[in-house]
C-alpha cells in the first residue's frame, strides 16, 4: 500500500472575497500535495471556509444581507480558486455543511470531562475571534489586528487548555509536533512557558446572533467558532459518520501536514492539539506557518485600497505565472511583497527567457528534417547532464521537505541554467545532424526538469511533455519533437 500524506490549508472566514495572500496559502499546499503525488503517494488535500464567524454575521448586516446568502456568496468565490489557480483539492469543506456540525458536536462530547461553565469577563477581538489579556495588547489594540478589543461579560462554557501544559510542551519541544520554521516554535514554546490558562469555547446565542453550532445539549450558547473551525479537519475524513476513512486518514495515518498562516499559529499549536488529546484523537505531525503577503511594502488592507484580486492578476498573467512568482519570489517563512512590477520581471527573466526560451531553442533544433533524437539512457548516466540531474534532484527533494519552496525552484532554475550554458559553449545549432547524442541529453534534462516543474506549473508542464513526446523503450529513450507555441511569450 502506497504511503498516505494529509494537507489541509486553514479556512478562510467569508467576510469578504479571497486576497493574493490567500491564494499564497493555497499555492504552497497544493504544490506538496502534487510533489507527494509525484513520488506515488496517496495524497488527501483538504481546503474550506469557516462560516460560523461573528465577523461574518457583522460583514452581512453591513450589506444588508442575510447570514447564509453572505456566506453562500463568498463561500463560493473562495471554491473559485480551485479553478483560478489549478489547484488539485480533494475536498472543500464547508463549516456550514452538516457532516461538520455532527463533526463538531462528537468533538464537544469527547472532550466534555474538560468542559466547565462560569462567568467570565475580558477583552474580545471580534477579527480574531479570541479573548486577550491586557498584557498581551499592543498599546491596547489587538497585536494582529490593530483594533481596540470589546470588553464582554457572560456566562459561558471554558476549556480546561492548563490541564494539558506540560503534554504539550514535551510534545512540541521533543518535535513530536513538527513545527516549521524553527523560530515559530520557539514562539509556541515561550508562549507555553509563560502559563496555560483555560480558554473560553463558547458565545452567549445573544452575542452570536444566533449563528453557528448549538453547544450540545444547551441551546442557549453557540460553540466557539475555532472550536469549531478546528474540527474541520477531522471532520472532512469522516470523523463523525466514516469510521473506516477516519482511521485511514487520521488516526492509523503519521503524515498529517497543516499549512497555515503565522497568525494563527497558536490555534493549531496549542489549543487544536490539546483538544485532540482531551478527545482522545491522534495528533498532526507537521505544522507549517508561513509568512504573510504585503502590496508594495503594506499589509492589505480594505481601507486601504490595495487588496490584491488573484482573478485579476491570473486573468491578465495565467495562473502559472503567478504560482511560479509566488514560490520563487517569497520566501516561504518570512513576508514576502506583491507588486507587478517584481512579477513581470520575474516572468520575463525566469520563465519567457527561462524554461521558454530554453523549450525553444531545443524544439527549434530537435525538430529538423532528418534528426531523430535518440540515446541508450546508460549513455546519460555515464556523461556530464547525469551529476546535475542529480544534483538538482537532491536539492528540489531536502528544499521541499523543509518547506523551502523558493529553493526548490532554484535547483531547477541552476539546471536550466546549465542546458543553456551547454547549448552556447556547444552550438547546438551548427551541423545538428552530427550532435545528436548532446540534443538528446539536453532534451532528457529538459523532460527531468519538467518532472520538477509539475507541482509547481502543472499547465507548462503538460505543455512540455507534450512537445517533447518522450518514449522510454528498454534501455534507450527518444523524442519525437512537436513544436508548440511560446510557453510564455515575452511581456513588452
Amino acid at each position: 500500500m502506497s504511503k498516505k500524506i494529509f494537507i489541509a490549508t486553514a479556512i478562510d472566514y467569508v467576510n469578504g472575497s479571497p486576497h493574493i495572500g490567500h491564494a499564497l496559502e493555497k499555492i504552497q499546499a497544493d504544490v506538496l500535495s502534487r510533489y507527494h503525488r509525484l513520488k506515488g503517494e496517496d495524497v488527501f488535500f483538504l481546503s474550506g471556509t469557516d462560516e460560523n464567524s461573528l465577523k461574518n454575521v457583522k460583514a452581512a448586516e453591513k450589506e444588508g444581507l442575510p447570514v447564509k446568502e453572505l456566506v453562500d456568496k463568498n463561500a463560493g468565490k473562495f471554491y473559485e480558486l480551485k479553478q483560478a489557480l489549478n489547484l488539485s483539492y480533494d475536498d472543500f469543506i464547508r463549516t456550514t455543511q452538516e457532516r461538520h456540525r455532527q463533526g463538531t458536536e462528537k468533538l464537544w462530547l469527547a472532550c466534555r470531562n474538560d468542559i466547565y461553565k462560569k462567568s467570565y469577563q475580558g477583552l474580545y477581538c471580534v477579527d480574531c475571534e479570541e479573548f486577550y489579556k491586557e498584557s498581551e495588547l499592543s498599546e491596547g489594540l489587538c497585536p494582529e489586528h490593530k483594533t481596540k478589543p470589546e470588553l464582554i461579560e457572560e456566562e459561558n462554557y471554558f476549556f480546561r487548555l492548563s490541564k494539558y501544559q506540560a503534554r504539550l510542551r514535551e510534545l512540541i519541544g521533543l518535535g513530536k509536533v513538527r513545527i516549521i520554521p524553527e523560530t515559530r516554535k520557539n514562539e509556541v514554546l515561550s508562549f507555553i512557558d509563560q502559563g496555560l490558562e483555560d480558554i473560553c469555547i463558547s458565545r452567549s446565542r445573544e452575542r452570536a446572533h444566533g449563528w453557528g453550532i448549538e453547544v450540545p445539549g444547551d441551546p442557549s450558547q453557540i460553540i466557539w467558532v475555532w472550536f469549531d473551525a478546528l474540527s474541520n479537519y477531522i471532520n472532512a475524513v469522516g470523523y463523525a459518520e466514516d469510521r473506516d476513512r477516519f482511521q485511514a486518514w487520521w488516526e492509523e495515518n503519521d503524515d498529517k501536514i497543516h499549512v497555515i498562516g503565522k497568525g494563527i499559529l497558536r490555534f493549531h499549536a496549542v489549543y487544536w492539539p490539546a483538544l485532540l488529546l482531551s478527545a482522545g484523537v491522534s495528533l498532526p505531525e507537521q505544522i507549517f506557518a508561513h509568512g504573510y503577503i504585503t502590496h508594495n511594502g503594506e499589509k492589505m488592507s480594505k481601507s486601504l485600497g490595495n487588496v490584491v484580486d488573484p482573478f485579476k492578476v491570473v486573468e491578465k498573467y495565467g495562473a502559472d505565472a503567478v504560482r511560479y512568482f509566488l514560490m520563487r519570489e517569497v520566501v516561504s517563512t518570512q513576508d514576502g511583497d506583491f507588486t507587478y512590477e517584481r512579477l513581470e520581471e520575474r516572468y520575463n527573466s525566469d520563465l519567457a527567457k527561462g524554461i521558454g526560451n530554453l523549450l525553444a531553442r531545443l524544439t527549434a533544433v530537435a525538430s529538423k528534417p532528418g534528426l531523430a533524437p535518440e540515446i541508450k539512457i546508460a549513455e546519460i548516466h555515464n556523461n556530464e547532464f547525469y551529476p546535475r540531474i542529480m544534483d538538482a534532484w537532491d536539492k528540489y527533494h531536502v528544499s521541499l521537505k523543509d518547506f523551502k519552496f523558493n529553493e526548490a525552484l532554484m535547483a531547477v532554475w541552476e539546471l536550466i541554467g546549465f542546458c543553456d550554458q551547454y547549448i552556447e559553449k556547444n552550438r547546438i545549432w551548427e551541423k545538428p545532424e552530427e550532435k545528436n547524442a548532446c540534443v538528446a541529453c539536453l532534451l532528457y534534462s529538459v523532460a527531468e526538469i519538467t518532472k520538477m516543474l509539475e507541482p509547481f506549473l502543472p499547465e507548462t508542464a503538460d505543455k512540455i511533455l507534450c512537445q517533447l513526446r518522450l518514449k522510454t523503450e528498454g534501455a534507450k529513450c527518444s523524442f519525437d519533437i512537436e513544436k508548440g507555441e511560446a510557453l510564455f511569450p515575452r511581456l513588452e
